[in-house]
């Protein structure tokens, strides 16, 4: 009878270094891009485009905000305006509740 040695290899199972040092691996990243604008709309009429002020004011408004015009859409009887701004942090966006105290 010959006995026969079992590996103790586990194939899902990475290999040791010899010096117990854990193993590295690079693992590539697979997450979603990050964006670099963040995007809004506003529907306008044809007369509300072609009167003269309330485009004008509604890309003022805008404007203020950060938002710049990217493109102008057809919808037929309607116009949307779409605007993008840069897109902000995550610590920018989150401003809440009262500011810290000045020092003087």
């Amino acid at each position: 009878m010959h006995d026969e040695e079992e590996p103790d290899d586990d194939p899902d199972e990475p290999e040791q270094p010899a010096d117990g040092s854990a193993p590295t691996s690079h693992v590539p990243s697979v997450g979603m891009p990050a964006r670099e604008w963040e995007y809004s709309t506003q529907v306008l009429t044809l007369a509300q485009v072609a009167d003269g002020t309330t485009l004008v004011k509604a890309l003022q408004a805008a404007a203020a905000d950060g938002w710049e015009l990217a493109e102008v859409i057809d919808g037929g009887e309607k116009r949307v305006l779409l605007m993008r701004r840069s897109k902000r942090s995550s610590r920018e966006s989150r401003r809440v509740g009262f500011a810290p105290p000045a020092h003087n």
